[in-house]
């Protein structure tokens, strides 16, 4: 390779890099199944329904890679949607004559419960430096608790204007297909949804260009070179926290948008699905690498796998688990013989993926 082509390729810094994987690999996923299952596939709709089904997920991913890139974890997330939407749906029922403004005040509870978990769980994990991990967990079981104490029954929202808000599409007729019968159906995009590209968008540019999103990159990549080069570790981990928090409470509305009903067993394993999700699309849970536009194909990547999977023969929910277990490990093991080889300049398997000769 000559020398100008080996400087072109090193242009691409390893998140840059894993993303461009996570989005290729996505392309090629959602092509095959449009050549080999046709049907839904073919239509711009099933694309938009992967994402009016998973807004909630995009946007605790975005939250989970804000603090993976960091060095940290929160595993609280898909509690806080649980007692967010909970919450929300309660509130609701109870100011049902409140017209529009409750459901205002209903988006301000779910994003102040948001913002105290990650008030709490930053406060704990970068001022008293107690591990991110039993923060969180400790968290999620609070949060799982409150839920249940509110109530144990599930809580079916009965507001007329948040109905109607519910029922809100963004129609593109462009995009739409034409029925049996001649007429037009136009391809539909939930407010949840656009309000999760959104969030991807901004948590992007929070990333790429603020002085925020630059020293989370530095004291994921290396604490001590952070500190040596001024950069406050604590408020920059704290705020990460707070964002995380904040970004969850925002995840609940959305959920309770799309599915207006709380019950005890809301977002159970989301936690899970959004580290998935962020591992996925190229951030590494050691820290300092990681992009927000990679963690969104990552999801989509899930989300394909599972309608591909609920649409086969094989539909049976232990092959879904199956299928997103097997590939966050094949991403795992590429996200290691990628960066081994960049390290070492060349393309091949790392020493330990060697056959050694005896």
């Amino acid at each position: 390779m000559s020398t100008a082509g080996k400087q072109k390729r090193e242009r691409l810094t390893d998140a840059q890099l894993l993303m461009t994987i996570s989005i290729c690999i996505f392309v090629f996923m959602y092509a095959a199944a449009m050549i080999f299952m046709g049907g839904g596939f073919l239509k711009t709709q099933q694309l938009f329904d992967l994402l009016n089904d998973n807004a909630a997920l995009i946007i605790i991913s975005c939250a989970l890679t804000i603090v993976m890139i960091g060095g940290g974890i929160n595993i609280s997330v898909g509690g806080v949607i649980g007692l967010t939407v909970m919450a929300g749906a309660l509130f609701l029922n109870a100011h049902s004559d409140g017209g529009p403004f409750s459901i205002v005040l209903t988006f301000l509870l779910a994003v102040g419960i948001g913002l105290a978990f990650g008030l709490l769980q930053g406060f704990l994990v970068s001022h008293l430096e107690i591990q991110p991990f039993i923060v969180t967990l400790a968290g999620m079981f609070l949060a799982r608790g409150l839920t249940t104490m509110l109530s144990v029954n599930p809580v079916s929202v009965s507001h007329s204007d948040f109905s109607a808000l519910v029922k809100t599409k963004i129609q593109i007729a462009f995009l739409g297909y034409t029925a049996k019968n001649g007429n037009l159906i136009p391809a539909k995009l939930e407010i949840g949804a656009v309000t999760a590209v959104a969030v991807v968008i901004l948590v992007y540019l929070m990333l790429r260009y603020t002085k925020f999103g630059r020293n989370i990159y530095a004291i994921g990549g290396n604490q001590g070179s952070a500190l040596t080069l001024g950069i406050n570790v604590r408020r920059t981990r704290f705020y990460s926290y707070l964002i995380s928090g904040l970004l969850s409470g925002l995840a609940g509305f959305v959920f309770l948008m799309h599915k207006p009903a709380g019950n005890a067993s809301v977002a159970m394993r989301s936690e899970m699905d959004a580290i998935a999700s962020s591992i996925i699309g190229g951030t590494l849970l050691t820290g300092g690498v990681g992009n927000v536009i990679g963690t969104f194909f990552g999801t989509m990547i899930l989300a394909t796998i599972q309608k591909i999977i609920a649409l086969s023969p094989l539909n049976a929910s232990w092959w879904q688990d199956m299928a997103s277990g097997a590939m966050l490990g094949v991403f795992i093991l590429l996200q290691s013989v990628v960066l081994s080889q960049r390290g070492r300049g060349r393309m091949g398997l790392p020493s330990w993926l060697k056959f050694r000769k005896e």
